[in-house]
């Protein structure tokens, strides 16, 4: 391998390593699983197996009597289809049923598919790909929440609510309604101590904050506990 093949890849995992770092950046600001260093291992990997799979490709024609073919793109597959694993375990389900780590686990993914479009030397494009991805989580949210549909300005938060008397819990919420909250679902649990467990999916304006919930469905009468779980 010639001097200028050897620069040629270092030029493509130093910049593999910068748009890796881009997208590490975004996920660490945001304390998510997927931090600096994971992006920058995946991106620059990637790089490397893609560049290994094209100039394998080429480097081994045949000696004359056998001819060897290859796939160049061969590791690049497996690539997009191992990253899965990764992507995998920063999934993670919380006892609420609900489910994070979504757009962490596709992060995963692009940072693997920026690292191979550097080593197959679209550099242009894979700038292009950082820059929409960046506007993609981070701007376009933002402005859907001042000029999309209702449901992208609410956010969802979990309510636990204790109660002592079965007759009062449709009160209960009938007064929750009444504070600008929309109930989505309901679900209610006979306690040991004769109490009542009264769980509430609901959805707020997203500019409201949580504590103000919270405020808001203390002084609901009939309730003897709340516990709340949102942003």
């Amino acid at each position: 391998m010639d001097l200028t093949l050897d620069e040629n890849i270092f030029i493509k995992l130093s910049f593999a390593a910068i748009l890796g770092l881009i997208i590490g950046l975004e996920r660490e600001i945001k304390r998510k699983p997927l931090g600096l260093k994971t992006c920058l291992v995946i991106s620059i990997v990637s790089c490397l197996l893609t560049a290994v799979s094209i100039e394998s490709a080429y480097f081994f024609p045949g000696d004359g009597q056998v001819n060897i073919t290859m796939d160049p793109l061969r590791l690049a597959a497996q690539i997009v289809s191992g990253i899965g694993f990764l992507g995998a375990g920063v999934i993670l389900r919380r006892g609420n049923d609900t489910v994070t780590g979504l757009t962490t686990a596709a992060m995963i993914w692009g940072a693997a598919g920026i690292g191979i479009a550097v080593g197959a030397g679209y550099y242009w494009e894979s700038t292009a790909g950082v820059i929409m991805l960046m506007l993609s989580v981070e701007f376009i949210p933002y402005l859907m929440h001042f000029i999309g549909p209702k449901q992208l300005r609410e956010k969802e938060i979990l309510l636990r609510l204790t109660v002592s008397e079965q007759k009062e819990i449709e009160s209960i919420i009938a007064q929750i309604k009444n504070e600008e909250i929309e109930i989505k679902n309901v679900r209610i649990k006979d306690l040991n101590n004769e109490e009542y467990l009264v769980q509430l999916k609901v959805t707020v304006n997203q500019k409201r904050t949580t504590t103000n919930v919270y405020y808001s469905v203390s002084k609901v009468n009939g309730i003897r506990a709340v516990e709340i779980e949102g942003l």
